[in-house]
């Protein structure tokens, strides 16, 4: 496991920094989309690079420092939410490729999502295969999964708030 634990922040940041580089000048040259997609792209109608940025240095937060706990202190619980923050990583570049085929265009974000998607499914598989599955981490991996989607909520709470000032 401990192979493969500090590769969970690295593909998160490898993908979030085409986000952050990408994003601003795509909103700019596709303004479009915000009246063709308004449901899709309402998060992002006040979209700044600097607050996209503060949003995923929060969002990172957690990818790392679970991540650092469970290189350091390998245990079922740090273990199981890993693995559910590895799940939530996996099921995020899903979703990006899904949101590019929906507005049949590309997006920032598409490239480094299907590089790392084999990637990560090939690290899931590895280490679902070397984890010990009993009550806490069969716990720890959805609780970790819900707390992400929570986060990413909060992420972009602190997006539009910074945005704003």
């Amino acid at each position: 496991m401990k192979d493969f634990i500090l590769l969970l922040p690295i593909i998160f940041i490898f993908h979030d920094m085409e986000e952050i580089i990408g994003f601003g000048r795509f909103f700019k040259k596709n303004p479009d989309l915000f009246e063709r997609f308004p449901k899709t792209l309402a998060p992002y109608r006040d979209f700044s690079t600097a607050g996209f940025a503060l949003a995923v240095y929060e969002e990172f937060i957690p990818f790392f420092g679970v991540s650092l706990l469970a290189y350091y202190f390998p245990n079922d619980i740090l273990y199981g939410l890993w693995f559910g923050i590895f799940l939530s990583l996996a099921a995020h570049l899903l979703v990006h490729i899904g949101h590019a085929l929906y507005i049949r265009k590309y997006i920032p974000c598409v490239a480094t999502s299907a590089l790392c998607l084999p990637i990560s499914a090939a690290i899931i598989y590895k280490c679902a295969k070397l984890m010990t599955f009993n009550a806490v981490t069969i716990v720890c991996i959805p609780l970790a999964f819900v707390l992400m989607i929570a986060n990413l909520k909060f992420a972009h709470f602190l997006m539009h708030w910074f945005n704003k000032r």
